[in-house]
C-alpha cells in the first residue's frame, strides 16, 4: 500500500488501516482504484505540517540578544522651526504698562482746552472715564485736580519746572472764598458719583494731602481745608479723614489745629454745630480733638480758648460737654465702689465735693449719678411683694446722701424723672414708686413744689398713665395740705 507507512504512527497500528479496503479486493478494480472516502492530498499536507512542527520542537531556535540602545539618541538634530513663529501670550497673563505720565498729559490738556468753564471741566471728566483707566490712576487724576500736577511723596510737585505737564484749573489756583471752592467740589461730587469706584480712593488721596500740608502754602491750605470741610457737610466724605491730623510733625508745628479750625468753619457753614458732633462721635474722635496740640498743651481750657478765640464756641462746649461726660463716668465707677465697700455717708459726700468743685460739675449732674449708684449697689428680690419692702429699706439708708445733693428746684426734677424711668424699665418696682416718692418726701430729699411740677408738666412719657394714677391722691393731699396752710396765714 502507497502510505500505509506513514498511517501507522498516526493511528498506532502496523499495515493496512481499516477503511481502506485490500490490495485485489473487490472493488479494487484491475487498475488498483483507491477509496472514495480518502482524499489522498489533503491527508498528505496535514503529514507534512505535523512533521514540520515536531521537527521545529525538537530543536529550539537560538535566544534572542538585546540591542545595545542608540547612543546617539540625545545627539540627534532637533527638528528646524519655521521663522517668524510667534507663541501667543494669554490675555490675563498680559501685564499693561503703567505710564502715569501719558495718563497725566491727557489729563492736563483736557482741563486746559475746558479753561475756567467747570461745567465743561465736569464733561470733560466724565467722557474720558470710558477711555481712560481712572481705577489705575487715580491718585494721579486727583493730584491734578487739586494740585494741578503730580505730587512725589513728601507734597512736592514732580512737575515743577515743566509749566507745559501742569495745570492752572484746579483748586489750589482757584479764588480763596468759599464759594468758588464749593464750585469746585461739585466737580468732585459728580465725577464721584458717575464713577463710584472712586469714593474709596479719593478718600485715601485727602488723607494723603493732610500728611502733606507742610509743602503746601499757608494759601494752598486754606483752600484744602474749606475743600474737606464743604465734602465733610455734603457726606462725599467720612469724618474718619480727620485723623490724618494727628500726626506729630504737623500737630507740633500748629498746623493741625489752625487747619481743623478752617476745616469746622467750612463745614458748619454749610450744616449746623450738630452735623459736626454727630459725625465726630460716629467717626469715634470726639474724645481726640485735644491730639490736635502738642502734649504739653492738650487740656480743655487751652482748647475752649483757642477755638471760641476763632469762632468756633459750639465746638469748645461740645468738648467740655464730652470731657464732663468722662468725668462722670470715672465719678461713677469710684462711687460705686465706695457704696459697695458700705463707705460711711459722710466721706461719700466730702468725695463727691471735692470731685464736683475740681471738675466744675453740676449738682442736676450729680444727682442722676447718685441714684443710679445707689441702685446699683444691692441685688433686688425677684418677687413683686418683696421688692418694694425691700427698695423702702434700701433707700431710706441713703436718703441722708441724696437730701445734700438735691437742693436745687432742677436736681429734684431730675430725681423724680431718674426713679420713673427706673420704675418703669424695672417691672417689680411698678408699684412702688408712689412709695419711694412718699418717702424721699418725708426725709426732706424732695419738696412740695418739685412734685407737683413733676405731676403737672415735668414727667417723662415712660409709663405715664401708670405713675401719675399712683400719684394722684398724695397730689391731692398737698395740694389741699397747701390750701389750708395758706388760709391759716391768712386768718393770723
Amino acid at each position: 500500500m502507497r502510505y500505509a507507512f506513514l498511517l501507522s504512527p498516526l493511528f498506532g497500528f502496523s499495515g493496512a488501516p481499516p477503511f481502506l479496503p485490500p490490495q485485489g479486493g473487490a472493488g479494487s478494480g484491475a487498475g488498483g482504484r483507491r477509496h472514495p472516502c480518502v482524499n489522498v492530498s489533503v491527508l498528505h499536507s496535514s503529514i507534512v505540517s505535523r512533521r514540520r512542527r515536531c521537527r521545529r520542537a525538537r530543536s529550539p531556535s537560538p535566544p534572542r540578544t538585546a540591542q545595545p540602545p542608540d547612543r546617539n539618541f540625545m545627539n540627534k538634530n532637533q527638528k528646524p522651526v519655521l521663522t517668524g513663529q510667534r507663541f501667543k501670550t494669554r490675555k490675563r497673563d498680559e501685564k499693561e504698562k503703567f505710564e502715569p505720565t501719558v495718563f497725566r498729559d491727557t489729563i492736563v490738556q483736557g482741563l486746559n482746552e475746558a479753561g475756567n468753564d467747570l461745567e465743561a471741566i465736569a464733561k470733560f471728566l466724565d467722557a474720558a472715564g470710558s477711555r481712560l483707566d481712572y481705577r489705575r490712576y487715580a491718585d494721579t487724576l486727583f493730584d491734578i485736580l487739586v494740585a494741578g500736577s503730580m505730587l512725589a511723596p513728601g507734597g512736592t510737585r514732580i512737575d515743577d519746572n515743566d509749566k507745559t505737564k501742569m495745570t492752572n484749573h484746579c483748586v489750589f489756583f482757584a479764588d480763596e472764598d468759599h464759594d468758588a471752592i464749593r464750585n469746585y467740589a461739585q466737580v468732585f461730587n459728580k465725577l464721584i458719583r458717575r464713577y463710584k469706584y472712586l469714593e474709596k480712593a479719593f478718600e485715601d488721596e485727602i488723607k494723603k494731602l493732610l500728611l502733606f500740608l507742610k509743602a503746601f502754602t499757608e494759601t494752598e491750605q486754606t483752600k484744602l481745608a474749606m475743600l474737606s470741610g464743604i465734602l465733610l457737610a455734603n457726606g462725599t466724605l467720612p469724618a474718619t479723614i480727620l485723623t490724618s491730623l494727628f500726626t506729630d510733625n504737623i500737630v507740633k508745628e500748629g498746623i493741625a489745629a489752625s487747619f481743623a479750625v478752617k476745616l469746622f468753619k467750612a463745614w458748619m457753614a454749610e450744616k449746623d454745630a450738630n452735623s459736626v458732633t454727630s459725625a465726630l462721635r460716629k467717626a469715634n474722635l470726639d474724645k481726640r480733638l485735644l491730639e490736635l496740640f502738642p502734649a504739653n498743651r492738650q487740656n480743655v481750657d487751652h482748647f475752649a480758648k483757642y477755638f471760641t478765640e476763632a469762632g468756633l464756641k459750639e465746638l469748645s462746649d461740645f468738648l467740655r460737654v464730652q470731657q464732663s461726660l468722662g468725668t462722670r463716668k470715672e465719678l461713677q465707677k469710684e462711687l460705686q465702689e465706695r457704696l459697695s465697700q458700705e463707705c460711711p455717708i459722710k466721706e461719700v459726700v466730702l468725695y463727691v465735693k471735692e470731685e464736683m468743685k475740681r471738675n466744675e460739675l453740676p449738682e442736676p449732674a450729680v444727682i442722676g449719678l447718685l441714684w443710679t449708684c445707689v441702685m446699683n449697689a444691692v441685688e433686688w428680690n425677684k418677687k413683686e411683694e418683696l421688692v418694694a419692702e425691700q427698695a423702702l429699706k434700701h433707700l431710706k439708708q441713703y436718703a441722708p446722701l441724696l437730701a445734700v445733693f438735691s437742693t436745687q428746684g432742677q436736681s429734684e426734677l431730675i430725681l423724680l424723672q431718674k426713679v420713673q424711668e427706673y420704675c418703669y424699665d424695672n417691672i417689680h418696682f411698678m408699684k412702688a414708686f408712689q412709695k419711694i416718692v412718699v418717702l424721699f418726701y418725708k426725709a426732706d430729699v424732695l419738696s412740695e413744689e418739685a412734685i407737683l411740677k413733676w405731676y403737672k408738666e415735668a414727667h417723662v412719657a415712660k409709663g405715664k398713665s401708670v405713675f401719675l394714677d399712683q400719684m394722684k391722691k398724695f397730689v391731692e393731699w398737698l395740694q389741699n395740705a397747701e390750701e389750708e396752710s395758706e388760709s391759716e396765714g391768712e386768718e393770723n
